[in-house]
């Protein structure tokens, strides 16, 4: 827990600093309360007090009560601040910390995982800083220094604040011994009903076309039950100490006058030296004693209060170090540039790649060269390895074996920022981000610069998209829902391909993108692409044979390895896995020609 503290800067201790000046000011001003009303009880059952003096020594027991109530008020507003701030700056934290990882650390904690520690874990801490800057000091402070004014007012009192006090603490260590294991539990349960959700609202169609919607229900209902579950469990527990807190804050003051009744009624009319009768001093001390004691026992339900959510929050700091302290797999190299003459040149030499903590290779002795200009297309059976292929070029994963060149130099050896610069990425699926077709076509910073007036438009244009763009309410300024709710697949697919020619990359990667266009726009948009880009590398990566016949060359993936590489014409010759893809997709015809 005090790990995650670390990330506290220098002013937010000093407010620390500041708010403990506060309490300790606040725990004095609560302690001065029962000697001012022991002044009041020795005045009021003293024959001769003036009325005067009791208000006097009441002004004082108000005057102590308000600068408690303003200390309180301080330190309430400098925690709240402190803990703002600071879980403000644990989300940024977090945030660029999930953005840096790789593939790897994203399939390591699982989105709905993530965004959990990035919102309830985060809450947990900042609502555990904002009770014990208010009380871990106080509470404390104020146990020890009343114990310290009692001291020596009767043995048998502080016999009986001294059990009270041990019930309290019995009652506790138990319920966190059964409770702690649960609350851990109960993350890994909010992780679980999160994902549920997300699923249920992403493929929210796929649910309804398939008539699913009672499936995913009883799915929900188990994962919500066994987090509720728990969470009762939890609650059920901790309510077990409102009545020990009831008979102990009843039941002490009741033990301290019964104890007190017996030393008065011993006391007799015996007189003190100051020549005031025993009676009344043993009276003064006892409402004083109870007064102290009742601060101790309160001092405690303080205390408990922090142990309702210290474990809570133990554990959500815990995974939120968990997420800060991991060390990327993928980091940057040290060049921005790659070897003179050899721009827009991809080679890749010998590569193999396996997944983390797997046993098999999934691809092997990968080896070819894309030189500027030239388009590279992949093709295989489903599940044969394209798609791991091409995120090797931009570091997605990194090759376990062999190496991935750009320009000349291993993608290792580059910043990522420069390495992901060079390279327009359309993926399989086409994510679109809430806002405007310009603020997605024109998305993120080109390298060497920011996109031009007029670039956003020309790229709709060459990704055959103005037809619909026009039609949109307000063109190129028209909404995107999230995830491009609004458009059609073909359409998102289009506009995800202006994006990536919107940055005039040296390379570009089309992993499947163009899956959910027809034949003819299929055509015209290649044409548009050959035409307005040459001089530019393309890897294209793509299931349709009408797609990639044109490439200069084409490199037949089959279980992870190389079955064949050429033109069109060659692998009709040569290669039995293209040609058996080639027949089931074209003519006899098309295959002639």
């Amino acid at each position: 827990m005090l790990k995650v503290f670390r990330y506290l800067n220098a002013k937010e201790w000093c407010m620390a600093a500041v708010s403990l000046i506060f309490v300790v000011g606040q725990v004095w001003l609560d302690l001065k309360m029962p000697d001012y009303m022991e002044e009041i009880t020795t005045l009021v059952r003293t024959e001769g007090s003036a009325m005067g003096e009791i208000l006097k020594v009441g002004g004082y027991m108000m005057l102590c009560a308000l600068g408690s109530f303003a200390g309180a008020v301080v330190v309430g507003y400098i925690a709240s601040r402190i803990s703002a701030s600071f879980s403000q700056r644990l989300r940024s934290m977090l945030f660029n910390k999930v953005v840096s990882f790789s593939m790897e650390e994203i399939n390591r904690f699982s989105t709905p995982s993530l965004i959990t520690r990035s919102t309830n874990d985060i809450t947990q801490v900042q609502m555990f800083i904002v009770i014990s800057l208010q009380l871990v000091l106080k509470a404390p402070l104020t146990a020890a220094w009343a114990i310290t004014k009692i001291s020596g007012k009767g043995y048998e009192w502080s016999v009986a604040t001294g059990a009270g006090v041990l019930l309290v603490l019995l009652t506790v260590t138990s319920l966190m011994l059964f409770v702690v294991p649960k609350f851990r539990k109960m993350q890994l349960l909010t992780d679980n009903i999160t994902r549920v959700t997300r699923e249920n609202l992403t493929g929210l169609r796929v649910v309804r076309a398939y008539n699913a919607e009672r499936y995913q229900d009883a799915k929900f209902e188990r994962a919500n039950r066994e987090l509720t579950d728990t969470q009762l469990f939890t609650s059920r527990a901790m309510v077990v100490m409102m009545p020990v807190m009831s008979v102990v804050m009843s039941g002490l003051p009741l033990a301290i006058y019964w104890v007190g009744a017996h030393m008065i009624d011993a006391a007799g009319l015996t007189l003190t030296a100051a020549g005031v009768p025993e009676k009344l001093g043993v009276f003064a001390d006892m409402v004083v004693f109870s007064q102290y004691a009742m601060l101790v026992i309160m001092s405690f339900m303080m205390l408990i209060m922090m142990f309702f959510m210290l474990p809570r929050a133990a554990v959500s700091a815990k995974r939120i170090n968990d997420v800060l302290d991991t060390k990327p797999v993928i980091t940057d190299g040290a060049l921005t540039e790659g070897k003179p003459g050899v721009a827009g040149e991809l080679t890749f030499n010998n590569v193999s790649f396996k997944y983390p903590g797997a046993a098999d290779y999934v691809r092997e002795n990968i080896s070819f060269t894309a030189r500027r200009g030239e388009t590279v297309a992949f093709i295989g059976a489903t599940g044969s390895g394209k798609t791991t292929l091409v995120n090797l070029i931009p570091r997605f994963y990194d090759a376990t074996e062999g190496e991935v060149l750009v320009d000349g130099v291993n993608v290792k050896d580059y910043t990522l920022e420069a390495l992901r610069g060079k390279i327009g990425y359309v993926p399989q699926q086409a994510v679109l981000f809430k806002g405007t077709v310009e603020t997605n076509v024109a998305f993120g910073e080109r390298s060497g610069g920011s996109f031009a007036a007029g670039e956003a438009e020309r790229a709709v244009r060459i990704a055959q998209g103005t037809e619909f763009v026009e039609k949109m309410e307000g063109g190129l300024g028209a909404a995107i829902a999230q995830g491009g709710a609004n458009i059609s697949g073909g359409q998102k697919q289009r506009l995800a391909i202006a994006r990536a020619v919107c940055r005039k990359p040296e390379i570009y990667i089309f992993d499947d993108s163009f899956s959910a266009l027809d034949y003819k726009t299929d055509r015209a948009l290649r044409s548009a692409l050959k035409k307005e880009t040459a001089g530019v590398t393309a890897l294209i990566v793509a299931q349709r044979i009408g797609t990639i016949m044109d490439a200069d060359l084409i490199i037949v993936i089959d279980d992870g390895q190389i079955a064949g590489k050429g033109t069109h014409s060659q692998l009709l010759k040569d290669c039995a896995v293209y040609r058996e893809i080639a027949m089931s997709q074209l003519s006899e015809e098309e295959l002639v020609s």
